[in-house]
């Protein structure tokens, strides 16, 4: 049994619905990650499967359980959830925000301890924050606040962790080492991540399961060998490409062609650019 699945789900903001019978098995230890243009509905359901929107109809379960019935702090130490928008109390410094991811594990009978401020130490040294721990967060820059907002979520230590687009803001020597670090989360923890991209290249590249939407439905799932091919990405995308081995990873590498005309006079696309031009194709 998966410990977080989607049985038949509507879901829907006021009576405007966004998907409709939809279901999803989360793979345990795995780094899934949720692909798809525009409003096709990949950050509402991972909305759903946090617990931050409740289905219309169907249900999402975590270890088996209607994830709405169960006790908020059960749920905080079991999900982590990296919304695509974060808002941070006014004033707040760097070190104790990221401290916060920590207060699902405090109670009566367990206050702040000394495993606490290694926790919190190691995941802003592990997102590159440790520097800012007494600056406060709304002097920093975009890409600096994702990070912060990044290393909450780790300290929250939580066997399952949940990213809407965590490389928002970030250039791309940043988006690597996130990706890197949630692939090192994976792999040497056995943490199970979904993560919503918009860079197809980029998910092909780290992602162990891959879930394609459209329209509010799964066009697709699986590794991303099987998943990524011309044909699912002219009709989930609507980009013409051909798809060849990644030269660093071996994974699909996702190439859009040339517009129609302007082969002769336009240079052949590097696999760096095509990596690039991709993510247009994507958002």
């Amino acid at each position: 049994m998966q410990r977080l699945t989607a049985e038949s789900v509507t879901l829907a903001y006021d009576r405007r619905v966004i998907a409709e019978d939809l279901s999803v098995a989360i793979p345990d230890n795995s780094f899934t990650v949720i692909v798809g243009p525009n409003a096709c509905g990949k950050s509402t359901l991972l909305r759903a499967l946090s617990r931050m929107l409740k289905p219309s109809g169907g249900r999402v379960l975590l270890d088996g359980q209607t994830i709405q019935s169960l006790p908020a702090r059960q749920v905080a130490r079991t999900l982590g959830l990296l919304p695509q928008s974060s808002v941070a109390p006014d004033g707040i410094t760097v070190g104790d925000l990221v401290a916060r991811g920590r207060y699902p594990h405090q109670g009566l009978l367990r206050q702040w301890s000394q495993e606490d401020e290694r926790i919190v130490g190691e995941s802003m040294a592990a997102t590159g924050v440790a520097g800012l721990a007494d600056r406060c967060v709304d002097e920093l820059s975009g890409g600096q606040r994702q990070r912060v907002w990044i290393a909450m979520a780790l300290a929250q230590q939580t066997p399952l962790l949940l990213l809407d687009e965590p490389t928002t803001f970030l250039d791309i020597q940043h988006q690597l080492e996130i990706l890197d670090l949630c692939a090192e989360l994976h792999e040497t923890q056995g943490r199970t991540l979904v993560a919503v991209l918009h860079d197809l290249n980029q998910a092909a590249r780290y992602a162990t399961h891959l879930i394609a939407m459209r329209g509010g439905r799964i066009a697709a799932e699986g590794a991303p060998g099987d998943v990524v091919t011309a044909g699912l990405v002219e009709r989930v995308f609507g980009v013409r490409a051909r798809v060849i081995d990644d030269p660093e990873t071996g994974t699909p590498l996702v190439v859009p062609l040339a517009r129609r005309g302007g082969a002769s006079s336009a240079p052949r696309a590097s696999a760096s650019g095509a990596a690039a031009g991709v993510t247009a194709a994507a958002s």
